[in-house]
């Protein structure tokens, strides 16, 4: 057997005393700052506020009639006829005989803010066409909280939208939740703790931005997959890293940080189930695909938008938990949307279990999302459809809130939700309809006959 000499062994132990002495003093653990650019949204001025003798259309499939909304705190507190004497003492009261109430209307597809009026070059700020995945940017950064559209919108009802980026990219960045409420700034308006969502898209729009007489991927539909595959294959190794630093420093090691990527952190929330998707695709065929694709790498595929072949696989769509963000009857403008009817949104919510929602993608409809719902209760119920009024209103409401993660919150006339409520001056879904009064979190934001809340952006005040 051989034989160390003292002084060896002395050494080594020595040594290894050391190591463990290293690894008990590890470098602060680094994370990444999910939310760097925090709401500061703050509610305007509120009471207690009763809306008395309405026809109320809840969002959750009830029609009440001669009804009460009482607002406390900002919330539903509750909402029915003749509600006790006790519950709504002290409350200000808003005479609402012959009219009707619903929640804030709620859009999940606007470009207000990156693509502000009036429309001008300096003011595009919705698409970075630098890259066909350009994950690492985010809708918020562009948003011009002055844009007089978002008054307009809030005359219209919309108390929530989602400001998403444009459509040139596969993955073209990250879209925000705003409140329609006045600010100087976007945190300002931002929605508490609403998840963010990443807008991708489908067909002609990333093929067309980028293969188009420049030999560049993506060219084609295949090219497109071929994009995503890379894309999240890129992600998955990126969270792996990070997901194997944290376990390390859990273990009591001190292991070298990853490189952080602004692309790749935002595809990481995705794959970890925090940031939701909002995918723009019209054909049937490639929604199966980015399904399939959600399922391949472990995510779901979130709502489609605009999904003018919804239709063709509402069955898909609700078995996967889909939401369908649709228009009631723009197609025709190019090939990918030629295959439509008039019959889409309410053959995808005939479906058990659907999530069919109604978008603008406009700063002008925005202003009419009720009456752009009700052109497809008409024209469904023409064609043996037995739709109602306070089923569609789901469509502009609480199904909206889930499509974009925060139905917990808003979306419906329930108690413990948040008082973001809309009086018309008759049924909303009246082409005369007119949004008279507008409370986000319990606070009047618009009167249409008092001044002092039809709020006006800098832009509309003008220069002397």
């Amino acid at each position: 057997m051989a034989k160390f000499a003292p002084s060896l062994v002395v050494i080594a132990v020595s040594t290894a005393l050391l190591g463990c002495n290293q690894t008990q003093q590890q470098d602060p653990q680094v994370t990444i700052n999910k939310n760097p650019y925090p709401s500061t949204y703050q509610v305007l001025p509120r009471t207690t506020t009763l809306l008395t003798n309405a026809t109320v259309l809840t969002g959750t499939g009830e029609k009440i009639e001669q009804a009460d909304v009482l607002m406390v705190d900002g919330k539903i507190k509750a909402v029915g006829a003749q509600l006790s004497a006790e519950l709504v003492k002290g409350a200000t009261v808003v005479d609402a005989t012959d009219k009707w109430i619903t929640p804030g209307i709620i859009d999940v597809h606007s470009h207000l803010g990156v693509y502000p009026s009036p429309s001008a070059d300096a003011h595009s700020d919705g698409n970075e066409v630098t890259n066909p995945n350009t994950a690492e940017v985010w809708a918020e950064h562009s948003v011009w909280p002055q844009d007089p559209a978002f008054n307009r919108a809030r005359e219209g009802g919309v108390t929530t939208l989602q400001i998403l980026p444009g459509s040139a990219n596969l993955i073209g960045g990250r879209g925000v939740t705003l409140k329609n409420a006045p600010s100087t700034t976007m945190q300002g308006m931002k929605f508490p703790d609403a998840p963010y969502g990443l807008k991708m898209a489908c067909g002609e729009n990333p093929k067309g931005a980028y293969g188009r007489g420049q030999k560049v991927a993506p060219m084609t539909r295949m090219g497109n997959m071929a994009g995503y595959r890379q894309a999240f294959i890129e992600a998955t190794e990126y969270k792996r890293a990070w997901d194997k630093y944290d376990a390390d420093y859990a273990a009591g090691l001190n292991p070298e940080v990853p490189q952080r990527d602004l692309t790749n952190d935002t595809l990481k929330g995705v794959l970890e189930g925090e940031i939701l998707i909002h995918n723009h695709c019209y054909k049937a065929e490639e929604m199966a695909m980015m399904v399939d694709l959600g399922k391949e790498f472990n995510y779901h595929a979130g709502t489609f938008h605009h999904a003018i072949e919804g239709y063709k696989i509402a069955e898909l769509l609700a078995e996967n938990g889909n939401c369908a963000a649709m228009w009631p009857d723009w197609w025709g403008f190019k090939m990918e949307a030629n295959d439509m009817v008039i019959e889409n949104v309410a053959m995808v919510d005939a479906v058990k279990n659907s999530c069919a929602v109604v978008h603008s993608d406009s700063s002008t409809t925005i202003q009419r999302l009720n009456q752009e719902t009700a052109k497809i209760m008409h024209s469904a119920n023409q064609h043996g459809f037995e739709l109602t009024e306070e089923h569609v209103i789901s469509w502009i409401t609480s199904n909206a809130a889930k499509s974009l993660g925060i139905a917990d919150k808003t979306g419906s006339l329930e108690a413990g939700k948040n008082a973001d409520v809309v009086i018309w001056n008759s049924n909303p879904f009246s082409v005369y309809a007119k949004a008279e009064q507008v409370f986000i979190d319990g606070a009047k934001v618009f009167d249409r006959q008092d001044d002092k809340y039809q709020a006006k952006s800098d832009f509309m005040l003008g220069q002397k």
